[in-house]
């Protein structure tokens, strides 16, 4: 079996098609280009090579689009695409072939490239965070007086009324939100250091170079390499797991209260049952749960991936790029379902007499 966010048929549940493009290979392959173009420009900016070789080489580089199969056979070879891509970038630039990548690196194109697609994932995460919180307090405002039974311990406790059952769903939205703003500045970066970190290729205009290019990306600069020092990376994982934990919290809260017998929520569309016809099953909030387990669980393996060894690690990045990608389609999936599911409920605690 295919993974679930891509998989013919179980996609429709898991997958995010949002989310998949700004994390797909080809929005990667751009973004990798604009790197490129931008520190060609900013050669020439800060007068390491001539303004209009660093024009045209710019231009070069922003109307080519290497194949993916040449882009594949790279990463085979190298662990990586980025040399492949700068092959295919030189091969057929002639003089302008100096003026492309001398000075950075493969890690410095991958991680600005990542940058660029941290800021179009916390613009996707900011807007369903703010359009879920409206569906909630939409609720609130519908059912927010009812009564429920208040339980605790998955017993019978006191009664409390749904507009306290929503707000402990809604009030961590407000937090995750801000969260991803005050992060924006550490994991919307250029990364600029060089081949061993310290930017000695690039000489005294490395913060030069990188505010030009951060100015054309509208990324920040940083005056810290950030190659081995993952910490902000893992900042952002740690969040993505708040913010679908949370609403596994809200999904299980959901699944409990439409029990037969319980029923203190009704839900329109739920899943039916091959075998028995009376069922309707919570799908949504049974997903909730599900990719919340998910990523509480991915979230230990960005913490391995801190554990860089000296100036470059090949295995602790690549286990980088075989979790976040994945934790933050589900973080996305995740408050898709969840905004799905609010407009689903009909009726939440009984009708005041």
């Amino acid at each position: 079996m295919t993974d679930l966010f891509s998989h013919p048929w179980f996609s429709g549940l898991f997958g995010d098609a949002e989310a998949q493009g700004i994390w797909s290979a080809e929005r990667s392959l751009t973004h990798m280009l604009a790197f490129e173009a931008a520190y060609s420009r900013g050669l020439g900016a800060i007068g390491k090579i001539p303004a209009n070789q660093a024009d045209a080489a710019a231009a070069w580089i922003e109307q080519s689009a290497p194949g993916m199969d040449t882009l594949r056979a790279g990463t085979i070879a190298d662990g990586l695409p980025v040399p492949a891509l700068v092959q295919a970038l030189r091969s057929d630039a002639g003089p302008l072939a100096p003026a492309i990548h001398t000075g950075t690196t493969s890690q410095d194109v991958m991680d600005t490239a990542l940058a660029l697609t941290l800021r179009e994932t916390t613009n996707l995460l900011q807007a369903r965070l703010s359009r879920l919180s409206e569906v909630l307090g939409d609720l609130s405002e519908k059912f927010g007086g009812r009564q429920i039974m208040g339980r605790t311990r998955m017993q019978v406790a006191l009664p409390v009324s749904v507009g306290h059952r929503i707000e402990t769903w809604r009030d961590p939205l407000r937090s995750y939100h801000q969260t991803l703003s005050d992060l924006r500045p550490r994991v919307e970066c250029v990364q600029l250091a060089g081949p061993v970190g310290d930017g000695q290729t690039i000489g005294p205009s490395l913060h030069d170079l990188a505010k030009h290019i951060a100015d054309a990306l509208g990324l920040y600069v940083t005056d810290q390499s950030w190659h081995t020092t993952r910490d902000r990376v893992v900042e952002y994982a740690d969040l993505l797991s708040h913010i679908s934990g949370s609403l596994g919290k809200m999904g299980q809260d959901i699944c409990l209260m439409a029990q037969q017998g319980v029923d203190e929520i009704r839900l329109s569309g739920g899943g039916t049952s091959s075998a028995m016809p009376h069922k309707q099953n919570p799908i949504l909030a049974e997903l909730l749960v599900t990719l919340a387990r998910f990523n509480a669980v991915q979230v230990s393996g960005m913490h391995h991936a801190m554990v860089h060894e000296q100036e470059r690690s090949g295995s602790a990045w690549a286990l980088e790029w075989m979790i976040l990608p994945t934790m933050a389609q589900t973080t996305a999936r995740s408050l898709a379902a969840a905004t799905t599911l609010c407009t689903q409920i009909i009726s939440i605690g009984a009708t005041p007499d």
